[in-house]
């Protein structure tokens, strides 16, 4: 049996690697050359030999690694390895401490996000701060009910942001079901949400959807008489109807005129960031008028990278706002076109006066994959059926501007 003062004046050997004093029941006290004193307790379970560590001496005292002896050997008796359970409440403890909501949201945020564009990824976690750390981030994930989370989402719907509202209930979720997952919670209260707030009126982008207003639009175009440029960019913006992202950042060399053909790589696409980086680059058959123009442009841009440069550096693509600030000096304001209208414009004139399937119309325009057909359509080999139809459409284009085809559909 040891004593205190066994404890505590008996030093390891220096030849030693450690000393153990052994007390009864099979605790033993671990002495080491640097004058370290820990408690273990040896015993035996499922026929293998195990030791539990008790704590370090003098913080644990003689009496306290006893005690703590006895209740390891009552949790033995009950069939159940006392060094398991240990590594259990380690567990436990170490789960409440990250059970808050902004602990898990964070959490969900650094496990999702490698996968996520980094302006969405910047966008989930600066909602989340400014509307939902504030005030449910410390309280425990399990502790939240529906009503907690919905009062959240009034204070947002208050100030009039209810698209926000809407979107901060559903990535409220997204945390909730990583609780769950991970043994933080039981329950997800944002589907019970579902219709307790403030519809979001969807307001589509304006744009020109009657042919008469096309060919308008069209001459007004062929008219323009700012930067060379800027007109060309509005001309095939409604050619190619491309995102205008993807127009005002066109690249010489992902164009090949020769070949009628503009290979938009994947990287540079509305995608997620990894079909970004393993995805098939959106190809844009160019019809005649589109190569046309661009072989006009080329002397004037040709020698830097894009084929729309900033007028202030040409080590830049023109500024976002400069095709729509060239429709308000048309006439066409915000409420009748914009830049991203050349888009509906298209699908809607295509399908209601052209009769084009909208499966080719859908994979053109980029959009997410519509129908049994969508994938194949997205294919290299269906170009031959994506070229007839941006001929058509471009020819379409030019007999609007002209007039003959608006005065046809004024007589219907």
């Amino acid at each position: 049996m040891l004593t205190d003062t066994a404890c505590k004046k008996t030093l390891c050997p220096a030849d030693k690697l450690r000393l153990r004093l052994a007390d009864s029941g099979g605790l033993y006290l671990q002495i080491e050359p640097s004058g370290s004193r820990r408690w273990f307790w040896k015993y035996r379970f499922d026929g293998k030999e195990k030791r539990l560590a008790l704590g370090s001496y003098p913080e644990v005292t003689l009496k306290a690694a006893r005690t703590g002896r006895d209740d390891a050997r009552k949790t033995q008796q009950q069939g159940i390895d006392p060094a398991q359970r240990r590594q259990l409440e380690k567990l436990e403890r170490k789960v409440d401490t990250d059970a808050s909501f902004e602990a898990v949201a964070r959490e969900y945020h650094k496990t999702k996000s490698s996968a996520w564009s980094s302006r969405y990824a910047e966008r989930w976690l600066s909602i989340m701060e400014k509307d939902a750390f504030p005030w449910l981030g410390s309280l425990p994930l399990s502790s939240i009910t529906a009503p907690m989370l919905l009062q959240v989402l009034r204070r947002v719907e208050a100030r009039g942001a209810h698209e926000t509202a809407h979107t901060l209930r559903q990535w409220s979720g997204q945390v909730f079901r990583h609780g769950i997952a991970t043994g933080r919670c039981t329950s997800n209260p944002a589907p019970d949400l579902q219709g307790a707030l403030v519809p979001v009126q969807v307001k589509h982008m304006a744009a020109v959807l009657e042919p008469v207003k096309a060919g308008e639009l069209m001459r007004a175009i062929a008219a323009y008489a700012g930067q060379p440029a800027t007109r060309a960019a509005l001309h095939l913006s409604a050619l190619l109807f491309q995102r205008p992202g993807n127009i005002r950042q066109m690249r010489w060399s992902d164009l090949d005129l020769e070949k009628a053909l503009w290979t938009i790589p994947a990287a540079d696409m509305k995608r997620t960031k990894t079909a970004k980086i393993n995805g098939r680059p959106h190809l844009v058959p160019l019809p005649q008028q589109a190569v046309e123009v661009l072989v006009d442009l080329k002397p004037l841009t040709g020698h830097g990278q894009y084929v729309f440069p900033s007028l202030l550096t040409g080590e830049r693509p023109m500024s976002d706002n400069t095709v729509n600030t060239a429709l308000r000096r048309m006439g066409f304001d915000n409420t009748e076109m914009t830049a991203h209208g050349f888009r509906a414009m298209a699908r809607t004139i295509m399908v209601e006066q052209m009769d084009v399937e909208p499966e080719v119309i859908e994979a053109q325009l980029a959009h997410g994959k519509s129908g049994p057909l969508g994938a194949a359509y997205d294919r290299a080999e269906f170009v031959v059926k994506r070229r007839k139809m941006m001929q058509l459409w471009a020819d379409h284009l030019d007999e609007l501007r002209q007039g003959a085809t608006v005065l046809a559909f004024r007589a219907a």
